[in-house]
């Protein structure tokens, strides 16, 4: 668990232990135990800890987790076998708290613990290999011990079974239970609601964060991030979600889980040789490329032709200029061409503007950013924790001047976006109107004259466009 910053550093450590001691996956707390601290006051000795020994920062705690094999062991042997495990990996050195799961039938245990020694406050560090060196052999000892399961770390027969090393990795790391414990929950909440609104409901009762933008994304207790449904399988996107709600139930499920009787089926399938060239053969074509019958494909030839390429682009931007604009003179391109010079001035001058207000609320956005820093030391406070008194001062004296000057911060936030939609919209509008103005000089410029065309001072008005008519007549 990493470092959330100087406002809160054990914002992560302290997430992941209120999720794994979750009254409603542990029994009531039954399932819950710890090692050389208190259950209830865990967070708070782990924190005294770091604070003795002057570090506070980085790392923060690790998080093991020991999965058994489905409907293997009941969770008051897995509860055995983890304190074991604990005291046997932890004991003399770290402040843990470790708990078992049995609120699905994969029963699973969570061990998190302090970065930090209690006893020299020395850090913790996993090195490569200290899995198969130290961790594993220990599990294998405790497992055969009560006749379960063990992994073998000698022959990497595991390693064969799975796909890639990145699976065997996040088999090996613990990772892959995490995405297994969301299928899960994410299955019982199909088969159980009725419509898709009532299986976000269910989602949120087994205290999941849920967050719907383009794709839908879940978050469960002790991930520091969401994770997208869609990444965990073809049948988790959101349309295969809805459909699964509507067609899926108990009845459902249970047809899917009847066996399939294996059919054994013969196809005989008969298979012709390339034919191999002859040794005459050989050096007759032999002989066709010596003598230039035979050539190989040329390179290719598009580089001579990008000039070409870029005149004819250049001339569909000029010719859909003149039909957007309804063009069929001289008078008409210079008439187009001075409406468009106003109205990039208009848009900058509305850009500008909308940049200046922007400005004068600066001060209140930097109110509002000092705010959301200390916003997850404000909540801790809120839930009980004193460690942040003086943040929370902090919090209220930046509310106050907010309310002064009659804002909340949710209301400076909307003022901060509003300011940036228009911002970007008029920026968006400048760059066409810019575009299609230099099109016109492009157009007006092909037809004058040339000695207009060099003097700096070249005018696109009117009175150009008047004097060349005139002369043929004079």
């Amino acid at each position: 668990m990493k470092d959330c910053g100087g406002h809160f550093h054990g914002k992560h450590l302290k997430k992941s232990l209120d999720y794994v001691m979750n009254p409603e996956k542990t029994q009531d707390g039954r399932l819950v135990g710890a090692i050389n601290c208190q259950v209830d006051s865990a967070f708070e000795q782990m924190k005294a800890t770091k604070r003795k020994f002057g570090k506070v920062d980085k790392r923060q705690g690790y998080h093991i987790i020991l999965s058994f094999k489905e409907d293997e062991v009941n969770p008051d042997t897995a509860f055995e076998i983890t304190r074991r495990f604990v005291e046997e990996y932890l004991g003399k050195s770290y402040e843990a708290v470790y708990v078992v799961h049995d609120n699905t039938a994969h029963v699973h245990s969570h061990i998190v613990f302090n970065s930090v020694s209690f006893v020299d406050g020395k850090k913790y560090r996993y090195e490569k290999g200290d899995w198969a060196k130290y961790i594993q052999p220990i599990t294998n000892k405790l497992c055969q011990e009560y006749g379960l399961s063990i992994i073998d770390v000698d022959d990497g027969s595991k390693e064969k079974e799975h796909e890639s090393y990145k699976d065997w990795s996040e088999y090996r790391e613990g990772s892959f239970v995490w995405a297994d414990m969301i299928k899960r929950d994410l299955d019982s909440c199909i088969l159980q609601a009725g419509n898709y609104e009532q299986f976000l409901e269910l989602l949120s009762d087994k205290g999941y964060e849920v967050k719907q933008g383009k794709y839908l994304a879940v978050k469960p207790q002790g991930m520091t991030r969401f994770r997208r449904c869609k990444t965990l399988g073809d049948m988790y996107s959101d349309e295969a979600i809805r459909e699964r709600i509507e067609k899926e139930d108990i009845s459902f499920y249970r047809e899917q889980q009847k066996e399939v009787q294996s059919v054994l089926c013969k196809c005989k399938v008969r298979r012709y040789r390339r034919a191999k060239m002859s040794g005459l053969q050989k050096r007759y074509y032999a002989k066709l490329y010596r003598i230039g019958k035979l050539k190989k494909k040329p390179y290719s030839q598009v580089w001579k032709y990008k000039d070409d390429i870029r005149k004819m682009h250049k001339l569909q931007e000029e010719y859909l200029f003149l039909v957007n604009h309804d063009i069929h003179s001289a008078e008409g391109l210079v008439s187009v061409i001075s409406s468009l010079t106003d109205k990039r001035k208009e848009v900058s001058a509305e850009k500008s503007r909308i940049y200046k207000a922007r400005e004068r609320s600066r001060e209140l956005f930097d109110i509002a950013d000092d705010m959301k820093e200390l916003e997850p030391a404000e909540k801790s406070f809120l839930q009980g924790d004193e460690f942040f008194t003086d943040e929370h001062l902090q919090w209220e004296t930046l509310k106050q001047k907010l309310l002064s000057q009659g804002y909340s911060l949710e209301e400076v936030e909307a003022l901060r976006k509003h300011y940036k939609e228009e911002y970007s919209k008029a920026c968006a509008k400048e760059r066409a109107v810019f575009k299609e103005l230099n099109i016109g000089k492009s157009i007006w410029k092909s037809l004058i004259p040339d000695s207009v065309s060099d003097g700096k001072d070249a005018q696109y008005n009117k009175e150009t466009i008047r004097d060349r008519k005139e002369q043929p007549e004079r």
